[in-house]
């Protein structure tokens, strides 16, 4: 059977007989890339959630494990057969939910590019460019958002990395100001660390506790305001209250579901006056300090420890990428490296080695997309995604705040808009009666108690006539529930 198999120096598929094989890779390549073309193109007219899929057909389709090898183009046609139709327009202008972005084209092809390259992004030995690439775009998305030069950076596969590398840095950095080596000696028989966090926190939070080994039930939370953003005064109760040791306070820029924004400033003034590590949790509200427009939103943000954020979200770089920031390149370093006889090319050649700075060791190079999404929007063109995806969201807001029975519940001061429809079992009717029109796709959720339509605006795709085309949906939603 081996000697049916493709050989690695043609580059070509076999020929078994019934002309499934491609003439080259290029072609192969060429195929699959002019799908993806016409994938996108139809995203913007064809339903958004595939509702009508038939989930039990595409797993007929994808068939058995076979015996023997099968034709790359033979593979990528099954493969687009099979699954095309189940697939979720997220790349469209009519996609709402989980604040996701559409994916740039710079970006997209780079992705391709990335997958073509096939670098292992561990350090300056197994790529040197993806190295020096990864450093490029991580000194331009500090400058791009208004944190300290000085902060080291680290390529994650998103917010929950993210937080998670970020807060082991903290984790690492308040236990060794008590004399504490958690990452030689553990944290049993340790200090207690603190966590102080925004009651309405994002759950990766939580879940990254869990991962290190703090602990969910280690959180004490701190009240909020009617949008969601942090108590300073309250912050301020909560850290008097417990004892002097080793404290993480966890603030939000963005809140998940209002958009709001923690007084950064006041609130990190507050958490040092107490000697404790300030992270900063902005998913994709860190995208405000972007642009002038939203930038005070942000005020203080450079005066923190860590941040976190996404590139699938705001920035419109595809699947799937995050950064951790820290103002502290040797805790964060000491969080996350690793060594060992055969890992060699640390730090060579000058380069920082970027799997120095997050968690996994064999790491897609994710610094080509983002460096590409940056390079096509530059400045500039980020400001103004950022500002028009904030427009398109009053707009939701404005045109469906002004119907009788309609009630927006939140201070839209970013891409967030929740919408209630009276009581909760008629919302949850709406919300799915949207979801199953195809035309447009929101999620629901639950805040202060309410059942409420989730709208986030994000994509570099959506313009005013999709937001109009969506709010008839919901319209027609609502006669009809």
């Amino acid at each position: 059977m081996l000697d049916r198999l493709p050989q690695a120096s043609s580059g070509r598929a076999p020929d078994d007989g019934d002309n499934h094989g491609m003439d080259s890779l290029l072609e192969l390549l060429t195929n699959a890339a002019a799908r993806v073309a016409d994938y996108r193109e139809k995203a913007a007219e064809q339903p958004v959630f595939p509702d009508d899929a038939d989930l039990d057909a595409v797993r007929t389709a994808l068939g058995s494990l076979p015996d023997g090898p099968t034709p790359p183009d033979l593979v990528i046609d099954e493969l687009v057969g099979a699954v095309e139709t189940a697939m979720v327009a997220t790349t469209g202008p009519r996609y709402f939910g989980f604040v996701v972005g559409g994916a740039l084209d710079a970006a997209t092809a780079a992705d391709f590019l990335t997958i073509g390259w096939d670098q292992p992004a561990f350090n300056a030995f197994t790529s040197p460019g993806a190295a020096v690439v990864e450093d490029v775009a991580g000194g331009w998305l500090k400058d791009l958002l208004g944190l300290p030069a000085g902060a080291s950076f680290g390529f994650t596969t998103g917010g929950q990395g993210a937080n998670t590398v970020s807060l082991a840095a903290a984790r690492h950095h308040v236990l060794a100001g008590a004399g504490w080596d958690v990452e030689q000696h553990g944290l049993l028989g340790g200090p207690p660390v603190r966590v102080v966090a925004n009651g309405e926190r994002h759950a990766t939070i939580d879940r990254a506790l869990r991962l290190l080994g703090l602990g969910a039930g280690v959180l004490e939370p701190v009240a909020t305001d009617a949008n969601g953003a942090i108590d300073v005064d309250d912050l301020g109760r909560v850290l008097a209250s417990g004892p002097d040791g080793p404290t993480i306070v966890c603030l939000q820029a963005g809140n998940v579901n209002s958009g709001a924004f923690d007084d950064l400033a006041a609130a990190t003034a507050q958490a040092h006056g107490h000697d404790a590590w300030v992270h900063v949790d902005g998913a994709f509200g860190l995208w405000a300090a972007a642009s002038p427009a939203t930038r005070h939103l942000t005020t203080g943000i450079e005066t923190a420890d860590s941040w976190a954020t996404d590139g699938h979200k705001w920035l419109n770089v595809p699947y799937d990428v995050g950064y951790a920031f820290c103002a502290h390149p040797r805790a964060h370093a000491a969080a996350m490296s690793v060594s060992a006889a055969y890992l060699t090319g640390q730090g060579q050649g000058g380069l920082r080695a970027p799997g120095d700075y997050v968690v996994e060791s064999s790491r897609r190079a994710r610094g080509f997309a983002t460096w590409a999404a940056l390079r096509q929007l530059g400045r500039g063109g980020v400001a103004e995604l950022v500002e028009r995806c904030c427009a398109l969201a009053r707009r939701f807001a404005g045109q469906l705040g002004a119907v009788d029975g309609i009630t927006i519940a939140n201070d839209v001061v970013l891409n967030q808009v929740l919408v209630g429809f009276g009581d909760d079992e008629r919302t949850d009717r709406i919300v799915e009666s949207v979801q199953r029109s195809g035309e447009c796709w929101m999620g629901a959720t639950t805040w202060h108690g309410r059942r409420l339509m989730r709208i986030s605006v994000s994509s570099w795709r959506t313009t005013e006539a999709d937001v109009d085309r969506s709010v008839a949906a919901v319209l027609a939603a609502t006669e009809a529930g």
